[in-house]
């Protein structure tokens, strides 16, 4: 399979907890544990080149906030972006609930200024809950609308879209849903290990 990741390109993952996956927050080429450090390692022998920006607990409101320091300084070639599951999951555990409409303000945002200021390509990764519990499954009512207005600005700025939760859905007609993730939304090794090929397939491998 061809990349269409150019050779000498750097990506820049961003999201939240998934995408953060335990990194070192001292050590800027830190990639953590899970799906982003497998990913990059299936580029090895390149001259491709991956940084990881994600924050345990960010909504896309806090990428926004932060996105001058951990996007556009980097000067990323390409960015794949992994957010939206804590905008709905604050509703339920803190009382702390962000709009749709919010959430793809919020969105539409960073993503206006990746791609004018940068001119970088997008890739965005969907988010999504998996059925382990019924606490979890009510989740559904606030995250399928963030799901779809994350489909609708990939179509709208040309991202390469992950269509992660339909994956998932898929992947526990096979396998309970506990194999993927244990609470619903961090996912397991297997979880991860999902969610990189995926992304592969998404970009191409060398």
């Amino acid at each position: 399979m061809t990349s269409v990741i150019e050779d000498g390109s750097l990506v820049l993952f961003q999201g939240d907890s998934i995408t953060d996956a335990g990194r070192n927050y001292y050590d800027p080429l830190s990639m953590g544990d899970g799906y982003a450090r497998m990913a990059a390692a299936r580029f090895e022998g390149s001259d491709v080149r991956f940084l990881n920006r994600g924050i345990s607990g960010n909504r896309a409101v806090d990428l926004q906030a932060r996105w001058d320091r951990d996007c556009l300084a980097l000067r990323p070639d390409w960015v794949s972006i992994m957010i939206g599951v804590n905008d709905a999951w604050r509703r339920y555990d803190s009382n702390d609930p962000t709009s749709c409409d919010a959430f793809a303000e919020s969105y539409r945002d960073i993503l206006t200024q990746t791609r004018d200021i940068l001119g970088a390509r997008l890739i965005i990764l969907e988010p999504f809950v998996l059925p382990v519990s019924p606490y979890v499954e009510s989740f559904r009512e606030d995250l399928d609308p963030k799901i779809e207005a994350a489909r609708l600005l990939a179509g709208e700025f040309d991202a390469i879209y992950v269509p992660l939760d339909s994956l998932f859905a898929e992947a526990v007609s096979t396998r309970p849903p506990q194999h993927w993730s244990e609470d619903g939304v961090h996912p397991t090794l297997a979880g991860h290990q999902l969610i990189a090929n995926a992304w592969v397939e998404a970009l191409g491998a060398p």
